[in-house]
């Protein structure tokens, strides 16, 4: 099987503030974080009082005039670690409770977000990719708020309070070990950045894996029939090979970044204990103080090495940042007015199309729609029929603001659609689309799409008006009977059913109708147009057609060719005015 391996996004050169973006989610949680704050500090004070603790022991303790002092000591060693055991658990459970609330209000907010985009947006964006930025991406971020922030943290004050502390006990040795602090912290910064680079990469590669696994299981059917299992299966292992690369660089990297800072930190410690050591031999330093020393210059070597690590995880969780920052930073191109007008209620369904142009931005030398002028009255059926790619779905489109047209004006009831609040424009419109989208849930559920609100026996009513009580009833668990993804175990005309009671259901002033019955058969078809006809009274009803026998008896049939509506009328008038309708209608009714 061939298959052309999507492109990885260019790498952009990440820095740390993608994760600084989403510091202000911690804002609601002021007080959880200060009380994370206050037990990371007393956990790390209790931890830097052991080796004063410890100098007193070694200068003062070993002998057997001193015994009460070693209780004492260990004593108070014991209600050290009690504190630095209490803080420490606190601090773990408020750091990785916030972790946890803000991962889910970043991924609320986002998936608020990809609600509001425009369709057009995740017709050139893999929703695979989507996905993982929704789950991989977001888990990435929660261990940059919770655990991976609590170490940082921790490690940051220890580092600062042993280095302090050291000065203290001894500042000639302090001065030695600060010579080494910046052969520890320039690899930190200059290596952190190809780590940045290839943690991004790691991530892009993986999503791209993820995608393509999305694709083709939803379309599992075509890959079986067309005998692409083992080339589909091919092309997966070789973009999960490529992801296990990427993330192979960007662990060696990490590795190689530790390793330095660790071989740095530690062999310094060596060398200070040597040099300490030759002072204790002078006699110019106790044993106790080189202890207290040797103590805190193994905290803050050991700080630095855990903050090395820490740091590559901050850096691939801001890869990951800024992968969901370029998703919330994709605005949508139509939204409701500042200032909407209200729906005219109750609603009427007039529809007015005047003088409308649309070009698809993807192709602006070739318009779609030209010129298109129409009235739909309430109560009155409009069909629209035409060649394949004349422009009819569009005008769906358009109609419901999913696009938004160059030139012209569409109103409802009078009202320029573009003032009203895109909600109350679409609350105002039911759609029986050519190919439904049934979700994973119960039928109920799905019927229920059109008004969640509906009670039971509204649901049961809008079912059987669309004739889906007829296949329901045959199932042990009627309208609790589970769906599979995407309506997989529906036929094409069950599905059909089930979005026409959703239309039903939903009740709405204009119905549109996308060859609403074009998987059913025959005698189905016929049991449906009746029960089309049944809620087409009373409101707006707009037809789009290929098979003229459904739409003769519509009160306007409009012929649209090349995106201009070249004539209108009825059947009648049509066959004796229009020669495209009356070459289709021949080509269908003559056969």
């Amino acid at each position: 099987m061939s298959e052309t391996r999507p492109a990885v996004p260019p790498i952009a050169r990440p820095k740390i503030q993608p994760l600084l973006r989403l510091v202000p989610l911690l804002r609601p949680y002021q007080t959880r974080v200060y009380f994370a704050l206050i037990a990371l500090l007393v956990a790390s004070c209790a931890t830097l009082v052991i080796p004063i603790a410890a100098r007193q022991m070694v200068d003062h303790g070993f002998n057997a005039q001193n015994a009460a002092l070693i209780n004492q000591y260990f004593a108070f060693m014991f209600v050290v670690v009690a504190v630095l055991a209490l803080s420490s658990a606190m601090r773990f459970y408020y750091v990785m409770w916030l972790g946890e609330r803000v991962v889910a209000d970043i991924r609320d907010a986002l998936f608020k977000h990809l609600m509001a985009l425009t369709p057009s947006f995740f017709e050139t964006q893999k929703t695979g990719d989507v996905v993982s930025r929704l789950t991989a991406d977001t888990t990435l971020i929660k261990s940059a708020f919770s655990s991976t922030a609590s170490v940082a943290l921790r490690n940051a004050v220890m580092l600062l309070g042993a280095l302090a502390l050291m000065v203290y006990t001894s500042p000639g040795m302090s001065g030695l070990a600060m010579l080494a602090i910046p052969f520890v912290v320039l690899p930190l910064v200059f290596y952190g950045r190809r780590v940045r680079k290839l943690a991004r990469a790691a991530q892009d590669t993986l999503a791209a894996s993820a995608a393509f696994a999305q694709e083709r299981l939803s379309g599992i059917t075509a890959i079986q029939a067309n005998t692409q299992e083992k080339g589909t299966v091919a092309y997966f292992a070789t973009s999960t090979r490529q992801a296990f690369e990427a993330a192979q660089a960007r662990t060696l990297a990490r590795s190689v970044l530790t390793f330095g800072i660790i071989s740095i930190a530690f062999g310094s410690i060596v060398g200070l204990l040597w040099y300490g050591a030759r002072q204790v031999l002078d006699g110019s330093m106790s044993g106790g103080t080189l202890t207290q020393f040797l103590i805190y210059a193994i905290f803050a070597a050991s700080s630095l090495g855990q903050l090395s690590e820490v740091w590559g995880e901050l850096q691939q969780a801001a890869g990951a940042a800024e992968r969901i920052g370029e998703l919330l930073d994709e605005q949508p191109r139509i939204t409701s007015p500042i200032h909407p007008l209200s729906v005219a209620q109750p609603g009427r369904g007039a529809i007015n199309f005047r003088d409308v142009d649309f070009t698809y931005i993807a192709n602006p030398k070739a318009p779609v729609l030209r010129a298109i002028n129409f009235t739909a009255n309430p109560s009155e059926v409009v069909a629209i029929v035409g060649p394949s790619g004349a422009g009819k779905t569009t005008l769906y489109s358009l109609l419901q603001r999913f696009q938004v047209p160059d030139r012209g004006e569409i109103t409802l009831d009078g009202t320029d659609i573009a003032k009203l609040k895109l909600e109350d424009l679409r609350q105002q419109i039911a759609i029986v689309p050519q190919d439904p989208t049934i979700f994973s849930g119960t039928i109920a559920d799905n019927i229920r799409l059109g008004r969640p609100e509906a009670t039971d026996a509204e649901v049961a009513a809008a079912a059987m008006a669309a004739r889906v009580t007829e296949f329901v009833g045959k199932l042990p668990e009627k309208f609790n009977a589970m769906l599979g993804e995407r309506g997989i175990t529906l036929s094409g005309g069950q599905r059909q059913r089930l979005a026409i009671a959703r239309a039903i259901l939903r009740d709405a002033p204009v119905l549109l109708l996308d060859e609403a019955t074009s998987a059913l058969d025959a005698e189905s078809e016929s049991l449906i147009q009746e029960a089309l006809e049944g809620i087409s009274k009373g409101r707006t009803t707009l037809v789009i057609a290929h098979r003229l026998a459904t739409v003769r008896h519509a009160n306007k049939i409009l012929v649209l060719d090349q995106g201009r509506i070249v004539a209108q009328g009825t059947h009648a008038q049509l066959l004796k005015k229009s020669p495209l309708y009356a070459r289709l209608a021949k080509l269908q009714f003559s056969g």
